[in-house]
């Protein structure tokens, strides 16, 4: 398929972008693309494309906008039940981490995702992952972690496998035992944090070399809650050295709500992001900035608690930094399927342009994921994944808000209308 005639190109080639050059688009004006058995063949000028394969099935997207497929590099899209009760709590006044010690927030959804039958947990989550594509996110980043014990975990992570085999979103797995500590360890958080490492760990590791010996070259991702109330520096150090001594990459929860290190620590062990970044210090900006540990901002989740603290943005990009955006989409604080949405919000509480936004939540968050190298970019050579928005400016997605600018969602080389009702169009269809 050559598409044709896009207003604006994004290419976002040349890596993933660190500092002050983020929102390096590689812009071309009047673009085309041509793809072949799922991935990018070529790109250029439309005139000079549709001279040199004038037999190609086509696509006229005039009038469109053609970037790569947004990537969302942090989510934990896979759960049972709801909190909305919660929210109308937090909106009287009630704090997050008071609610998680009076046993709801994290521990509220355990119990509905350790009541959900896997059949169940796929049914709920689907609508969720067909919305985030629609909205023209092709990979996602999928965390457990609302299991706590290994038998619930395990059908989490089966149900993440399940759906990526599904498709059309790409999911990338991992496995956030240390999301919190479970009732049953209430007043033991070292005994839950050793049954993390000596029992849990290896047995993920185990189940997974059986279930899908290998997802792109990679086992799941580790994370670790670095947190008051959940697990301590020392703790969740214990618990990345054991995974990275197992063979797992390592991601961070950090700084959502205090600073313990986390940032900093996950530096120390070469983790592939530190996630949050709220409350980071100068130190341990300092500290991503001298690494290729990615600071990943989650908007949605301040906003979603209705708090006016956010992720440093510009401090992380003066000092070197490689900065992402990804959604948090979960039930208690982040219930957003929109990458869109969170690009307009970082555009307004992070203050990035909408290059810079763009930048973030394309090339810089499959960095984030470690896929950089497949997706993120329109480049020769790699995975077909575009998106094409119904306006021919991107700057819209930052301007706007509150509504979908898909057109067409492009994933493997496979082209799907949004404003048809996500039609999937044949091979060799001419549209």
């Amino acid at each position: 398929m050559l598409i044709h005639s896009a207003s604006q190109l994004l290419s976002l080639r040349g890596g993933p972008q660190r500092g002050l050059s983020l929102g390096s688009l590689g812009l071309l004006e009047n673009a085309a693309v041509l793809i072949r058995d799922e991935q990018i063949l070529q790109i250029g000028p439309s005139e000079k494309l549709l001279g040199l394969h004038p037999d190609e099935p086509r696509l006229d997207v005039s009038g469109s906008a053609v970037l790569p497929g947004l990537v969302d590099p942090h989510t934990h899209v896979v759960w049972a039940g709801d909190r909305a009760a919660e929210f109308e709590m937090k909106m009287g006044g009630a704090k997050y981490m008071d609610i998680l010690a009076a046993g709801g927030g994290i521990l509220s959804t355990v119990r509905q995702t350790r009541a959900a039958s896997l059949e169940a947990l796929m049914a709920e989550t689907r609508p969720r992952l067909q919305r985030m594509f629609v909205s023209g996110t092709t990979t996602a980043e999928a965390k457990s972690g609302y299991g706590l014990e290994l038998d619930t975990e395990l059908k989490m992570l089966e149900c993440i496998l399940e759906l990526n085999e599904e498709g059309p979103l790409e999911l990338a797995p991992t496995f956030l035992g240390a999301h919190a500590v479970p009732p049953e360890f209430k007043d033991d958080p070292q005994g839950y944090t050793d049954l993390l490492c000596s029992e849990m760990l290896p047995r993920i590791k185990e189940w997974f070399a059986r279930w899908s010996p290998e997802i792109n070259g990679h086992l799941p991702f580790v994370d670790v809650f670095c947190e008051t109330g959940a697990f301590d520096l020392n703790q969740s150090c214990q618990i990345l050295q054991k995974a990275r001594d197992l063979g797992f990459p390592l991601k961070v929860h950090a700084d959502e709500f205090a600073n313990l290190g986390g940032a900093s620590l996950a530096v120390e062990l070469g983790a592939v992001s530190a996630d949050h970044l709220v409350k980071t210090s100068r130190q341990d900006i300092s500290a991503l900035a001298r690494s290729d540990t990615v600071a990943v901002s989650l908007p949605c989740t301040p906003f979603g608690l209705a708090e006016s603290e956010y992720t440093p943005a510009h401090e992380i990009l003066e000092a070197g930094g490689i900065l992402a955006l990804a959604s948090d989409c979960n039930p208690g604080t982040a219930w957003c399927e929109s990458m869109q949405f969170v690009i307009a919000l970082a555009c307004r509480v992070l203050k990035l342009t909408p290059a810079q936004a763009v930048a973030a939540a394309t090339i810089n968050a499959a960095h984030a994921i470690r896929r950089a190298g497949r997706i993120g970019s329109i480049e020769p050579g790699k995975q077909a994944d575009l998106l094409i928005l119904s306006v021919p400016d991107y700057r819209q997605l930052g301007y706007r808000f509150g509504t979908n600018l898909a057109r067409y969602v492009v994933k493997r080389g496979k082209i799907y209308s949004v404003d048809r009702g996500i039609v999937e169009y044949p091979a060799g269809a001419i549209l």
